[in-house]
């Protein structure tokens, strides 16, 4: 009985170090799948914007990324409504607080570029 109780507990052990690592192996993966996800939409913002800044003469690319974050910023404001599950939500609104989170994105972007460089 002892020595049965040694190999079961040997048995959970194996169990649970199996388990963590299939954990840690999915988040990896999870991780994976994000970072590609977020690649494909730098991917197609990039051939958006350059497409736009060729096909309409005078548009630089900030003002197509300004033009795609009030874009983002009003399809976020219409999904929140429709959704049955929010109770209240309270965004600043109008068209300085939009320059406003445009310009907070891109100077979190900016530091995040930043400080890949300094590193």
């Amino acid at each position: 009985m002892q020595l049965a109780s040694v190999y079961k507990g040997e048995a959970d052990k194996i169990l649970q170090v199996k388990k963590a690592e299939a954990e840690a192996e999915a988040k990896y993966l999870g991780g994976v799948g994000v970072a590609r996800q977020r690649q494909a939409i730098t991917d197609g913002l990039r051939e958006n914007i350059l497409n736009f800044s060729h096909k309409v003469e005078g548009t630089s690319a900030k003002e197509v990324m300004d033009l795609i974050m009030i874009t983002q910023y009003f399809d976020t404001i219409k999904d929140l409504g429709n959704s049955s599950k929010n109770t209240t939500v309270f965004i600043p609104h109008g068209p300085g607080h939009v320059r406003d989170i445009g310009d907070q994105i891109r100077n979190g972007l900016m530091e995040a570029a930043s400080a890949k460089v300094t590193e």
